[in-house]
């Protein structure tokens, strides 16, 4: 018998503003959001909420000895996690670089952005519509997720996924449809009337 499991996780993934009405954050947060091309501004204060879990960690690291065999292990982990996904580089490995990590560091890192950097959309709008209609593949796997964080040694990976039209798969409905019509054509339906838009 199949066994479905029913466990929900139901951890916090964002923080809401505790002012909602402040005109510099809203300013500030329409900025973000029009530029890394994000749906609303709860993809943002996940965003946000992610980096401030991560600052916290690194801020009791740091009130402990250096000697401390937890701030060793804990420290060293945290800081490979950033290494692999670009969020610092392999000189920067010590706790104070975590703290001057920005949302904008993280929003780089996204699939979406890195879509439109890459030239492959025409802009990071068109990205995000590619990325949902599952044009895009990160390896051989198809990513139809726009806020998929992706590792440095998986950068290079980003491409056309095969089964897409852009990545030499079938067809698109209307480019079809035309092959069908110049088919008839060229089959000798020349006498025919034209057909209606």
């Amino acid at each position: 018998m199949v066994h479905v499991s029913f466990y929900r996780n139901y951890g916090k993934t964002f923080k809401k503003p505790r002012r909602p009405y402040e005109k510099e954050r809203l300013d500030a947060e329409l900025k973000l959001v029009g530029e890394y091309g994000l749906r609303c501004k709860r993809e943002l204060w996940r965003v946000q909420y992610a980096l401030s879990r991560i600052r916290n960690n690194a801020r009791m690291l740091l009130t402990l000895d250096e000697k401390n065999p937890r701030r060793i292990f804990e420290g060293e982990a945290l800081l490979r996690r950033m290494n692999r996904y670009g969020l610092l580089d392999e000189s920067q490995n010590k706790l104070d670089y975590v703290l001057a990590l920005t949302v904008e560091n993280f929003l780089e890192r996204r699939l979406q952005t890195l879509v439109f950097k890459s030239g492959m959309a025409k802009s990071i709008h068109h990205a995000r519509v590619l990325i949902r209609q599952r044009h895009i593949r990160v390896g051989r796997q198809v990513v139809n997720i726009p806020s998929f964080m992706v590792r440095v040694d998986s950068q290079k990976h980003i491409d056309f996924s095969l089964t897409s039209p852009f990545g030499g798969g079938r067809p698109g409905r209307v480019k079809r449809k035309n092959q069908k019509v110049a088919a008839k054509k060229a089959a000798g339906g020349d006498g025919d009337e034209e057909d209606e838009d």
